[in-house]
């Protein structure tokens, strides 16, 4: 493991650090199919006849709308392994002093709101105050299930495969700048930009539950994943480590919303480094390509080829801007930047 810092910036751990962490924790149950692993962001648990998915994720940038962020993020890991996501549980953290009654009822309104919209049920969790924070924090856990058959692992990707990028990036960057951040941007982006982006929570929104199952329906897809924190870079880079292949990105064909590259300018980010839930990553085998992005083309879901997998030996890269450089994970998320 290579030298750490004595403190650690705000976001995820190092993934080498991550990785020497998960080493010291052997999976004993041989029930677990899929556990703890660098670029993998939900559990399989055997079950007699099904697998159950487990998942858990808090919203720690967001303070607006921080229950429906809480239900579709954990949903989004559960649908990209093929599974249907069914039972949520949420932790809810209150900072003292702030915790007023309709501070509750909305959060607790959007949790239900997002659970009506997915067919989910919310089953359990635990609210409190808690000294010393700041601004709400969430946590969510979310349970679901798959036929066994019908699982899509990331380890099944090979040389030649593509992956095909849903919608736009970064979609959910781009909503908690414009809400929380609204103030800073008056002036430098039109308010027409700014109101458009504040919707991207809904349209096209955040989850990608309906995308992940469309693709799963066409049979021609191997894996999928949900780029979040680090953006489309590092989501990509995370299908490669779980997949132990290589990758070649194609960083200019990445389609970057509109709204997206306006707000990013403005505040001199760089958007394929930026939050990306709403988009969904979806590795096939290239001569499936073409069909599998008609098939989404027609549930009005828009794809397009941005990356190839590559035998390990070749390394990990990004061509952008007419250079190839190494690709590795951001050291932080665009997002950090502002708050």
């Amino acid at each position: 493991m290579s030298r750490q810092p004595s403190r650690f910036a705000v976001g995820k751990l190092p993934p080498e650090y991550l990785e020497h962490l998960l080493a010291q924790a052997p999976a004993h149950d041989p029930r677990l199919i899929l556990g703890a692993r660098v670029g993998e962001d939900a559990a399989v648990i055997e079950m007699p006849d099904r697998y159950l998915v487990a998942k858990t994720d808090p919203i720690t940038f967001a303070a607006e709308k921080i229950g429906w962020y809480a239900v579709h993020v954990n949903a989004n890991d559960i649908a990209v392994l093929g599974a249907r996501p069914l039972w949520f549980l949420a932790t809810l953290l209150l900072p003292e002093g702030e915790a007023s009654p309709s501070l509750v009822e909305e959060i607790f309104q959007d949790i239900l709101a997002a659970c009506k919209q997915l067919d989910v049920t919310l089953c359990g969790g635990h609210t409190e105050i808690t000294h010393g924070l700041e601004r709400p924090i969430v946590a969510g856990q979310m349970l679901g299930e798959v036929a066994k058959e019908k699982l899509l692992r990331k380890d099944s990707l090979e040389p030649g495969d593509v992956i095909l990028l849903t919608q736009g990036v970064a979609i959910e960057g781009s909503a908690v700048i414009a809400r929380e951040k609204h103030a800073e941007l008056s002036g430098k982006v039109s308010d027409d930009i700014l109101d458009r982006a504040r919707q991207f929570l809904f349209d096209p929104g955040i989850s990608v539950v309906r995308a992940a199952q469309a693709a799963a329906a066409t049979g021609a897809v191997k894996a999928m994943h949900d780029p979040t924190e680090g953006g489309v870079l590092a989501g990509l880079l995370e299908m490669a480590v779980a997949a132990r292949r290589g990758i070649s990105v194609f960083a200019d064909q990445v389609p970057v919303l509109p709204e997206t590259r306006e707000l990013c300018s403005a505040l001199d980010l760089d958007p394929l480094a930026l939050l990306a839930s709403g988009a969904l990553l979806i590795g096939t085998p290239a001569e499936k390509a073409a069909e599998v992005t008609e098939l989404l083309r027609a549930e009005a879901i828009p794809a397009a080829v941005v990356a190839e997998i590559t035998p390990l030996e070749q390394g990990r890269q990004v061509q952008r801007d007419g250079r190839t450089r190494k690709l590795e994970f951001p050291k932080r998320d665009e997002l950090a930047k502002l708050f």
